[in-house]
């Protein structure tokens, strides 16, 4: 006869689970290794959350009387210990607010579980590490990347088990990173690696599911199939690793955890590519969404497909790769196609929220999307990015709450630069400028070959009063770039703010040459020109861009944003925004 575990309190908050009886903090399932001082403060703090606990009693509890000690430091180490272990900080707290002269407070929400028995379930974490291309033909690398974005998907499905993020895992693409530190680094207890080779009609899979702490082989399998067993081989690799960490499948399901979105073949296969460029952004935005007409044109009621496509060509147009009027009809088309086609598909909500955001300016349409896509799907990324940057603080102003959110996406996606990125510029924009700042020099970190990491790194840099440094980033911005007119308007704003008019003036020269040659934004020419003090031509700038809907308009004329305070000062600016009822 097995002994029964006694029942014990667990107390929840983020993606923290602590146990008081065995004294053990874990991070999503992962124990963490918490010092005793740092321990005994979160365990007061969490006693009653909201509630200022004061110097003097953390210090009566937990340094004793009798015992010589620098109280003062060690309470300044013990927290600052803590906040690291939580990811947190003080200057943008998300669990301990700091009262100056007065104590602290834990200001997260707070759940409490009694009498939980086991916690085999919230110990459970995967990582599916991206599977390794076999085959000889360099094009099915989008192929394989694709497979194992479909076996996160479907491993996100199984109740209890906690995902390491698409982007997080990718990070390790091509790396020799050593197994714990993966596991560290993604907080999670095992790694599902793979291979694939595909040669014609026939597909070889093969997976391996390894326990992180020592290294053993958990289980492992070969799937020699045909190409289009593809679906039935990412179930049955779901359901082997559910019974080999022990989580049973809501109802032990009979029917498939992998709902195809389409039976052919050829439409999965473009769709699976589209996906990987979309990923890339900048110049392979044109080249997803070809992938994804490609897909839609072979099967018209592949929903996944059109929902990509409508994120391809919303991206296309904010930023300004191609005008309004060859980009946001088809975004928000490809997503009303989505949409109709499925409607208990998170992408399909966002696809649609963006680009009635970007596109028609649709307050209502954008919120409604956004929120029902992350109450079908909260672990969807890009959803909460976007609903955290573009609607709640360019739209809304609701700067906090932005912040929050890209905090949230950033803690289930550790090491995704784009989390970074929306993270830095929600922080930035906040008046989070330090955060901001570390953020941003994350991104460069985490991909250093990326445009938008740099892009990033030069905006943050001068919202922070960093004007050298943000232009000597902006050199290398636009060189990785094709000098791309982001970085171009940024640029000419923080020379203007450096007192460097007559730099100013020349990169707004630049980007109207290029006009005679290329598609130019007429938002980014309206901030280019005001910050050259070229007032008159940044007015005939800016009603063009309200009267095509330039999707610019959505981030750089937002008054909540700092590349648009120079056009606010002008009357006319403001008139024109009342005239196309932009708020």
């Amino acid at each position: 006869m097995h002994d029964v575990p006694s029942p014990r309190a667990l107390i929840r908050f983020g993606g923290f689970e602590l146990d008081i009886e065995s004294r053990e903090l874990l991070k999503r399932g992962v124990k963490v290794r918490l010092q005793e001082q740092p321990f005994q403060i979160l365990q007061v703090l969490l006693e009653q959350p909201g509630r200022v606990v004061s110097r003097e009693e953390l210090q009566r509890r937990i340094w004793p009387s009798d015992t010589f000690v620098d109280f003062d430091r060690g309470l300044y180490n013990a927290i600052k210990k803590l906040r690291e272990y939580l990811d947190d900080s003080a200057e943008s707290p998300v669990f301990i607010e700091t009262l100056s002269r007065r104590g602290y407070r834990f200001i997260a929400e707070v759940t409490r579980d009694e009498g939980v028995v086991s916690r085999a379930a919230a110990q459970a974490s995967i990582a599916v590490l991206p599977f390794i291309n076999m085959s000889a033909d360099a094009e099915n690398e989008f192929f394989a990347d694709g497979i194992t974005e479909e076996i996160i998907n479907v491993l996100s499905q199984i109740e209890g088990l906690h995902v390491a993020a698409r982007t997080s895992t990718f990070f390790f693409k091509g790396k020799h990173a050593d197994m714990r530190q993966i596991g560290e680094q993604l907080n999670v207890r095992t790694l599902l690696e793979g291979s694939v080779r595909k040669l014609g009609g026939r597909l070889r899979i093969t997976a391996q599911l390894v326990n992180v702490a020592d290294g053993y082989h958990l289980w492992s399998e070969q799937y020699d199939r045909e190409l289009k067993d593809v679906f039935a081989i990412q179930d049955e690799i779901a359901r082997s690793i559910a019974e080999r960490l022990k989580l049973t499948l809501e109802g032990d399901r009979p029917d498939a955890l992998v709902k195809a979105g389409t039976k052919n073949l050829e439409a999965y296969q473009f769709f699976l590519k589209g996906q990987v460029l979309h990923y890339r952004r900048g110049a392979a935005i044109p080249q997803a969404a070809e992938c994804f007409e490609r897909a839609v044109k072979l099967d018209p009621g592949y929903a996944l497909a059109w929902a990509g496509m409508a994120d391809s060509y919303t991206t296309l147009g904010y930023y300004g790769l191609a005008p309004p009027v060859a980009s946001m009809p088809k975004a928000m088309e490809a997503a009303r196609r989505a949409v109709t086609l499925d409607p208990s598909l998170a992408d399909a909500h966002t696809a649609l929220a963006m680009a009635a955001l970007m596109g028609a300016w649709d307050k209502r349409e954008a919120e409604h999307g956004f929120l029902r896509a992350l109450q079908l799907n909260p672990k969807y990324i890009q959803a909460r990015d976007w609903y955290a940057l573009f609607y709640l603080q360019f739209f809304e102003g609701r700067l906090g709450e932005g912040m929050a959110e890209a905090k949230l996406a950033l803690e289930s996606d550790p090491l995704s630069s784009y989390a970074h990125t929306i993270y830095s510029l929600t922080s930035a924009n906040a008046g989070n400028l330090s955060e901001a700042v570390r953020a941003s020099r994350r991104v460069v970190e985490l991909d250093p070959a990326s445009y938008l990491a740099r892009g990033t790194l030069q905006a943050v840099l001068h919202m922070a009063g960093l004007f050298e440094e943000s232009v000597a980033v902006a050199e290398s911005a636009l060189t990785m770039s094709g000098r791309h007119s982001w970085s171009m308007a940024v640029l000419s704003v923080t020379l203007a703010d450096w007192g460097k008019t007559t730099d100013a003036e020349a990169v707004y020269a630049e980007m109207m040459a290029r006009v005679r040659r290329q598609y130019m934004p007429p938002a980014l020419l309206a901030v280019a020109a005001s910050a050259a003090r070229r007032d008159d031509e940044a007015i005939r700038h800016a009603r063009e861009a309200l009267e095509i809907r330039d999707p610019a308009c959505r981030l750089y004329f937002s008054k909540y944003f700092v590349y648009s305070r120079r056009l606010y000062a002008y009357t006319q600016f403001r008139e024109l925004l009342l005239k196309v009822s932009f708020e």
